[in-house]
């Protein structure tokens, strides 16, 4: 069992203590720690277990869309993201693309494409997808090259996708795509895009170390409605910039919930493992490690849920949001390192607790803002200070 004195820090309340609870007891009972045979079959199962759960309500803005508040709570989102990335990263994932694939809906949708979607990614009866990256624009997004041509009451996307979560799987995708009314960033849209639309197809599935449903998705002349925008015409960018700012934090929590089951198998390795008639704990040299990976964990922590308290208060949260993801990964990295280190050969055993952390790690360090990209937005943000 995790530490769980930090939900007695003053960033929460009682309701926020509540639901980490909650989500707790009900995550040791329904969510498998079993290798994933079927990654699709058992991500579309999690995102049904956590419909039924009432969980994904945490994931869409809007009581009358199915929300459990106005607005997202994003201390709920992280507590939710960190509790279930201890349990299992295959649930965080489900749980966090529900948010993210449909977070531009509920932060810039009309009452009809909200009406339309956001209640059943709620219920878990739709699976949504967040489609920005494209092959030669990933952190670079003003480099997009996929093309929205407007044509009377329609735009028709043409051009690729990649890297997208729950590609293959979800029944719809917000794609984002340049719309022409400028250069650069000014001139994207966002559209949403229903899986079996004429005209896209999933072109290619992706393997990557830790088993995630992953697509490059292709545009041949497919036609939207209008209707389908999010925002108006050349706003795609600040969509999609406005979804990151609320989710970005919600990486550092899951990193969080990794690195603290890293600690927790530590802990148990330290504690029964026998070495020249001491246990494994006994050594100075392991108290120095786990010293260290607890102290790494609550920086992280202070850094995730100050950023997430700030939102919560409509501050801005460039700066704090940016830090806390750069520390929560990176330092995630360290101590699962650790953790497999202290557990010896069996560390690196296919599907052990701390070889599947070890992979599941890895990608947050680079998606949705690589930790180098984390580096020049905190930078920035100083300097701009500086100027006044």
């Amino acid at each position: 069992m995790s530490d769980t004195r930090y939900l007695d820090w003053p960033f929460f309340e009682s309701r926020h203590v509540n639901l980490q609870r909650e989500l707790d007891a009900w995550a040791r009972e329904h969510v498998s720690q079993d290798a994933h045979a079927d990654v699709d079959s058992e991500c579309r199962a999690l995102v049904a277990a956590l419909g039924d759960g009432g969980w994904l309500r945490h994931a869409v803005a809007g009581a009358t869309y199915g929300g459990a508040g106005e607005t997202l709570d994003t201390r709920a989102l992280c507590l939710i993201r960190e509790t279930l990335a201890r349990h299992s990263g295959l649930a965080d994932f489900a749980f966090a693309m529900q948010g993210l694939g449909s977070g531009a809906i509920s932060l810039h949708g009309t009452p009809a494409q909200k009406a339309a979607y956001l209640p059943r990614v709620a219920r878990g009866q739709a699976i949504a997808a967040f489609a920005l990256s494209e092959p030669e624009a990933g952190s670079d997004v003003a480099a997009m090259r996929c093309e929205a041509r407007i044509d009377g009451d329609h735009a028709v996307l043409n051009g690729s996708k990649t890297w997208i979560s729950n590609g293959g799987i979800a029944d719809f995708y917000v794609v984002f795509a340049r719309s022409g009314e400028a250069e650069g960033a000014r001139g994207i849209s966002a559209f949403i895009v229903d899986d079996g639309t004429p005209g896209f197809e999933i072109a290619e599935r992706i393997e990557v170390i830790a088993p995630h449903p992953l697509a490059r998705l292709e545009f041949h002349d497919c036609r939207i409605p209008l209707a389908q925008r999010i925002g108006g015409p050349g706003e795609g960018f600040k969509v999609a910039m406005r979804t990151l700012d609320v989710f970005r934090t919600s990486v550092a929590a899951a990193a969080l919930g990794m690195a603290r089951r890293a600690l927790d198998e530590a802990l148990h390795r330290a504690t029964t493992r026998q070495m020249f008639k001491h246990l494994l704990a006994d050594f100075q040299l392991t108290q120095a490690k786990l010293a260290k990976m607890a102290t790494t964990i609550d920086s992280a922590a202070l850094l995730t849920y100050r950023a997430a308290w700030m939102r919560d208060q409509g501050r801005n949260v460039t700066r704090e949001a940016a830090m806390a993801k750069m520390m929560a990964t990176e330092g995630a990295q360290q101590v699962i390192d650790a953790a497999v280190q202290l557990w010896g050969g069996r560390g690196v055993v296919s599907e052990q607790p701390v070889e599947r952390l070890y992979r599941e790690i890895r990608a947050l360090r680079i998606y949705e803002g690589a930790t180098e990209v984390q580096q020049l937005i905190i930078a920035r943000e100083l300097l701009k200070d500086m100027k006044g």
